[in-house]
C-alpha cells in the first residue's frame, strides 16, 4: 500500500451510527482485523490487549440495556451485530511501575494503537464501526465474566454502514503541530 492509498482510508473512515441489521460480518473479517491489532507495537512488546466478541443478541442487548451509562442515546448499537469489548492486561513491572513514575498507563496507549490498527483493517474490508468510551466498566466486567486485573476499556461496534454521515471537521495542522517548543509554528 502506497501513502495515497492509505490517507483515502483514513479520510473515508467515520465513526458509524447506522447500521444495517441485516448483513452479519463473517468471522473471516473479525479474524482479518484482530491480526492487524495482534501486529500493533506495544511498550516493551507486553501486547496486553485481549478483545471479546460479542454476537449473541441477547448479550448486546444487555450490554446496552444495563452496561452504557445514562444521559446519551445509544439505541442505534442495538442494530450492530457484533460488540467488541477491548481490554487490556496490565503486565508485572513496566505497566505497574510506570504510572507511579511518570503517570503513564502504557497498556491503554498500546491497547488504543491495536485499536486503531482493528478499526482501519474493518474500514479496509467494507466494514464500519464506533469507538465507544461511554459505559459502566463494572457492570461490562460483570455482564461478560471479565476478571479482576483486566481493564475494560472501550467498546467497538462493529457492521456494515446503513447510511453515512457529512465528515466533521478537524483541526488544522498549526494548531495540533509545533516545531521545537509549544505554539512554534511549523
Amino acid at each position: 500500500m502506497n501513502y495515497d492509498a492509505l490517507m483515502a482510508l483514513i479520510r473515508h473512515r467515520q465513526s458509524c451510527r447506522a447500521y444495517d441489521p441485516g448483513k452479519e460480518v463473517s468471522d473471516a473479517d473479525i479474524l482479518k482485523a484482530l491480526e492487524a491489532a495482534r501486529l500493533a507495537p506495544s511498550s516493551c512488546n507486553k501486547q496486553p490487549w485481549r478483545f471479546i466478541i460479542v454476537r449473541d443478541k441477547a448479550a448486546r442487548e444487555r450490554i446496552c440495556k444495563e452496561g452504557l451509562l445514562p444521559g446519551i442515546s445509544m439505541s442505534w448499537i442495538l442494530n450492530a451485530p457484533v460488540i467488541i469489548v477491548l481490554c487490556a492486561e496490565p503486565r508485572p513491572f513496566i505497566h505497574w511501575l510506570a504510572p507511579i513514575l511518570s503517570g503513564v498507563q502504557y497498556q491503554l496507549i498500546d491497547l488504543g494503537i491495536a485499536g486503531a490498527h482493528m478499526n482501519l483493517a474493518f474500514e479496509a474490508l467494507g466494514l464500519s464501526v464506533c469507538w465507544i468510551g461511554w459505559f459502566k466498566e463494572k457492570m461490562i466486567r460483570k455482564l461478560l465474566g471479565i476478571p479482576a486485573g483486566i481493564q475494560p476499556a472501550a467498546l467497538i461496534t462493529l457492521g456494515y454502514e446503513k447510511e453515512r454521515h457529512e465528515p466533521t471537521s478537524r483541526l488544522e495542522m498549526p494548531r495540533i503541530a509545533f516545531k521545537e517548543r509549544w505554539n512554534k509554528p511549523l
